[in-house]
């Protein structure tokens, strides 16, 4: 299935990117949530990342908190055959233990064994901070 509106697209993209209009202060978009919420077992990432075909359900939302078995039985080397998430915000944490149905689901590490390293003055609380004069 293909959704396709030119003008409803970018508006919605310059919005989730901060750039639209947006009367509430410090707004973020979740790709997390938005992934369990419009494609809760992950068939639409399947589709277009082979790389983590091996990856059942909602894991493949977030690759990188799965344990190194986990990822070992996928076919999965962070780094390698996918690579590491450039930033992963704090928000993301409460919706990757979630699953379709309300069960959490039991995890190995939680995420990467050294955080991804960010430019000083472009890092995570850059973008998240309430502060827009940073």
């Amino acid at each position: 299935k293909v959704d396709y509106d030119v003008c409803s697209n970018y508006g919605n993209w310059l919005y989730s990117a901060g750039i639209g209009n947006d009367p509430r202060d410090n707004r973020k978009f979740n790709v997390i949530k938005q992934g369990l919420d419009y494609d809760g077992n992950g068939d639409y990432v399947r589709l277009w990342v082979p790389e983590l075909q091996g990856i059942k359900g909602a894991d493949i939302h977030s690759p990188w908190a799965l344990s190194s078995a986990a990822l070992s039985q996928a076919g999965v080397t962070l780094g390698k055959t996918y690579p590491w998430p450039v930033v992963t915000a704090p928000e993301w944490s409460r919706h990757i233990s979630q699953r379709p149905g309300g069960s959490p689901h039991p995890r190995g590490r939680r995420g990467p064994a050294q955080a991804p390293a960010q430019h000083k003055d472009r890092g995570l609380d850059f973008y998240f901070s309430r502060k827009k004069d940073a």
